[in-house]
């Protein structure tokens, strides 16, 4: 299988070989992401449910896609009273808006395997553009004979944006959670087996 899709590269697009669909992973990728706590410190955390297909160009990266969808509720920051309180109605209300999803809408080069990911996020009745700084990691053939690609991608927003506004104040001054939200992603994703034979 990766003999056949190396047979593939084409002298004018060194990612000629990763054309295909993929489905995300979600055992060996991550979802994270950090903000700022009161004023001092970051708290990491995760979102630990997700689903996602990679729609690859490597003839036009430009033409490739990305869709994602996260269930709001799998959020994990390892302490179950915030992780409560985020997924409750002050935040995400993971009972009502379930799901969080990206789209793409466009890809744009940057450099040597960067590129920018360009879409629209959804959270809870919002939807808003967010750009997301890639930098494509590899392909490989796994031990189980799957052909893999990986990425890794970083973003921030404002949660504001999103209507994510609770906040309380501090005595020495400022706020409990900052605004700024930076997102981290590693991504790897499966070839379709349909495709994988080709």
């Amino acid at each position: 299988m990766l003999r056949n899709r190396q047979n593939k590269i084409s002298d004018s697009s060194p990612y000629a070989a990763l054309t295909g669909t993929y489905t995300i992973d979600p055992v060996h990728s991550t979802i994270g992401f950090s903000v700022r706590h009161a004023m001092i410190s970051n708290v990491r955390g995760r979102f630990d449910a997700f689903e996602g297909l990679l729609i690859l160009d490597g003839y036009d990266p430009a033409r490739s896609e990305a869709h994602v969808s996260v269930q709001t509720q799998s959020l994990d920051t390892s302490i179950s009273a915030r992780d409560a309180h985020l997924t409750g109605p002050e935040f995400f209300d993971s009972a009502t808006f379930p799901l969080m999803t990206f789209r793409s809408t466009g890809i744009v080069p940057i450099g040597e395997d960067e590129f920018r990911l360009v879409g629209n996020l959804r959270i809870k009745d919002i939807e808003l553009p967010l750009a997301i700084n890639l930098t494509f990691g590899g392909a490989a053939q796994d031990a189980y004979g799957n052909y893999r690609v990986g990425f890794e991608g970083t973003a921030t927003l404002q949660r504001s944006d999103w209507g994510l506004t609770w906040n309380t104040a501090l005595e020495t001054g400022g706020v409990l959670v900052g605004d700024k939200v930076t997102l981290s992603l590693d991504i790897s994703a499966v070839l379709q087996e349909s495709q994988a034979a080709a």
